[in-house]
């Protein structure tokens, strides 16, 4: 009898028997996914009554004109899991969606992790995208439920998310970027950049036309987009003058 084999397989043989031990452990710590109760699955008890009826009576009508199924499901923590596969998970098995359209939405929420999830059916993925969807959590329903409004934050979600699989959706205007801070933007790129074209202008006057006349346009194009090819033409013409004289100008100032 050989003892150098006998001994890796006594090693081996224990070493399994835990392995499977282990994940049987995890698979019997895994979370459950909870009973469908109807559109909204409120297990974490974060919207009232009064929202969650109104949610549930809008949700069975859109289902019945457009065909398509949203369900919201909330959980009080997802104890170690991950969200996203919680999320398919809980969908997969309540089969949101018509069968063979695969049109279905699930908006699932753990209340302990602060974290929101859409999970959109591939046949919805045409007018509901996930950089859309993404969307809809960040500026619609996460700022509210910062605030601590989740009977606002699950309304404006839902109609977001129905706007948004009829092509209506919009991002929320109070978080769109302001006009102010678009000034404040492009006079900080005019600025500097000026600076830089004066730089280099003040080295040859034919190199500062030229750098005139294409590096403005190009900093108003960066700090102001769209612009219009007449806006795009006089500042080209107003650089080329800047390129041409300014440098001169400096040099002259010098001496």
């Amino acid at each position: 009898m050989n003892i150098d084999k006998i001994k890796p397989l006594k090693i081996l043989y224990p070493a399994c028997i835990l392995f499977f031990i282990f994940l049987f452990t995890l698979s019997a710590h895994a979370l459950d996914v909870p009973k469908l109760q109807g559109h909204v699955n409120d297990y974490a008890n974060m919207l009232s009554p009064s929202t969650k009826a109104e949610l549930e009576k809008e949700l069975n009508s859109f289902e019945q004109t457009d065909s398509t199924q949203i369900v919201i499901l909330t959980i009080p923590s997802l104890e170690g899991e991950v969200l996203g596969e919680f999320s398919i998970k809980a969908a997969e098995a309540w089969m949101i969606g018509q069968k063979g359209k695969d049109n279905g939405i699930i908006i699932t929420v753990a209340k302990q992790e602060k974290k929101i999830r859409v999970e959109v059916g591939r046949g919805l993925e045409g007018v509901l995208t996930d950089l859309a969807a993404g969307r809809i959590v960040n500026l619609v329903i996460e700022p509210r439920f910062k605030r601590g409004d989740f009977d606002g934050g699950f309304v404006a979600g839902v109609h977001s998310l129905i706007d948004a699989t009829r092509g209506e959706f919009k991002a929320d205007k109070n978080h769109l970027p302001k006009k102010k801070d678009t000034i404040h933007s492009f006079l900080t790129i005019l600025i500097f950049g000026g600076i830089v074209l004066l730089f280099i202008g003040s080295m040859s006057r034919i190199f500062g036309g030229v750098s005139g006349a294409i590096g403005l346009p190009a900093l108003v194009h960066l700090a102001l987009t769209p612009i219009g090819l007449i806006v795009f033409i006089g500042v080209s013409a107003a650089g080329l003058l800047a390129g041409l004289f300014l440098p001169k100008l400096f040099s002259s100032g010098s001496h």
